[in-house]
């Protein structure tokens, strides 16, 4: 009477060295799947990171591109500003000193 493959399987005997001798072929393919698929998911996993830390990056640079052209088109101004009045010779200049409240 042949026993049942769940009996066989506790008692060792469907995985045992004589089925490897026998399959090592497929046993070995499937490892080296295995291992690949997990290599592969670890490298995709590595480089999404990457890509996060890289686009945090460049969102850090872009608000600080921003603000530096906001910066240098107010000295623009400033400085076209400055350069009409003189053209003009209306006697202006930037004060040195900035205003300040008088207390009552």
């Amino acid at each position: 009477m042949k026993a049942s493959i769940i009996t066989r399987l506790f008692r060792g005997q469907v995985l045992s060295s004589d089925f490897f001798a026998r399959h090592w072929l497929p046993v070995l393919i499937c490892i080296v799947v295995i291992m690949v698929y997990i290599t592969t998911k670890y490298t995709c996993q590595t480089n999404m990171e990457k890509i996060a830390a890289l686009e945090r990056t460049l969102e850090i640079v872009n608000n600080e591109k921003a603000r530096e052209r906001s910066a240098f088109m107010g000295r623009k101004r400033e400085t076209s500003m400055q350069h009409m009045v003189d053209s003009l010779h209306l006697n202006l200049k930037v004060q040195a000193q900035p205003p300040y409240k008088i207390p009552k």
